[in-house]
């Protein structure tokens, strides 16, 4: 799909689970060793949850567990390798998951160039133009509560 230029690919944990909530994502590709956990914190001031997903050096830095407006620290609910949540997930979001390794050559290169998650699309996704939407105070057009 990249190289026909048909728009219908998806990389980066980010868009890629945005397109997978959409159900925009007909099959997901996940690098077997994906450095990634998938964070379900409760803010205990307002009990509402969310979800963060964040590789090792990201969960390093403790900001990402503090409510920045309450300034109270967030609760850890569960925590599980994104890749072991995808692997039991993944049918809910309609999709087919399929694995790649770094060692061959185009698994290294899916590794490196798309960190290690992406997919083909079902449809074209305008993620640059939901980002403006979000940026500029509108709803999201994704919540992270169904991760």
């Amino acid at each position: 799909e990249i190289s026909q230029d048909s728009g219908k690919f998806v990389f980066s944990v980010k868009d890629t689970m945005q397109c997978l909530e959409m159900g925009a994502v007909e099959i997901l590709i996940v690098w077997e060793n994906l450095d990634c956990d998938r964070y379900e914190l409760m803010n205990p001031s307002t009990s509402k949850t969310e979800v963060k997903l964040l590789n090792a050096e990201q969960a390093k830095d403790t900001s990402h567990f503090k409510d920045k407006e309450a300034g109270c620290d967030l609760e850890v609910q569960d925590k599980m390798p994104l890749l072991e949540w995808l692997a039991n997930s993944y049918k809910k979001f309609g999709c087919t998951l399929e694995f790649v390794t770094n060692k061959s050559q185009e698994g290294s290169q899916f590794c490196r160039g798309f960190g290690g998650i992406g997919g083909i699309l079902r449809y074209q996704v305008n993620l640059a133009e939901m980002e403006v939407d979000e940026d500029q105070g509108g709803d999201a057009l994704w919540s992270d509560d169904d991760f």
